[in-house]
């Protein structure tokens, strides 16, 4: 099994994912919005706010804002809600912390990024248990997308590409494959 490590420097001939961020912005619109949907999170602090609700109004606000088309919008926060929700699966299911979710050294993910998911994935159990099963029902990935940082497994050749940054999803690199898993822990790989 090939590993594939999508990073800036590395893998030039795959132009979808290591362009600047600011040749993509999409990438840049995930990114804002998971930071600006911590923020709001941050803000409320006498209760938790439903995240759906709170990135449905980050969304409103980029696109009244003029920084996304109303499609746009659509897309990013549903890709922002998958990623929360299967960090979330994962922090229920196996009572693990995010650097194994994302299977690689922190230090390589960017810090204001690390911060924005520890901050979303804090919230309360009862939540992350909600967002949880619904990760599990709506936990494919499939190229084009754009995804936050972690590996994802080829469905058609178990290929494992590897995102330390928010990017888009390049088709498979050994197959051309354009379906993708979340990569399970390895510790919820001795349990099976």
């Amino acid at each position: 099994m090939r590993k594939t490590t999508m990073t800036q420097s590395e893998n030039r001939s795959d132009q979808s994912n290591n362009h600047d961020r600011a040749a993509d912005p999409l990438v840049n619109a995930y990114e804002e919005m998971l930071e600006r949907t911590r923020d709001g999170i941050i803000e409320a602090q006498e209760s938790v706010p439903k995240l759906r609700q709170l990135l449905e109004t980050v969304r409103d606000n980029m696109v009244e804002l003029g920084e996304l088309t109303r499609e746009e919008a659509q897309k990013i926060a549903e890709y922002v809600e998958r990623d929360i929700e299967d960090a979330a699966n994962y922090i229920v299911d196996t009572g693990e912390d995010l650097r194994s979710w994302w299977r690689f050294d922190l230090e390589l993910i960017e810090q204001r990024m690390l911060e924005a998911f520890t901050s979303v994935a804090d919230m309360t159990s009862l939540e992350l248990e909600q967002w949880a099963e619904q990760a599990r029902r709506a936990s494919l990935y499939q190229a084009g997308q754009i995804t936050g940082p972690g590996t994802l497994i080829c469905d058609r050749c178990g290929a494992e590409t590897h995102f330390t940054r928010t990017g888009r999803i390049p088709s498979c690199a050994d197959c051309g494959g354009l379906v993708f898993q979340r990569a399970p822990s390895k510790a919820a790989k001795q349990t099976k």
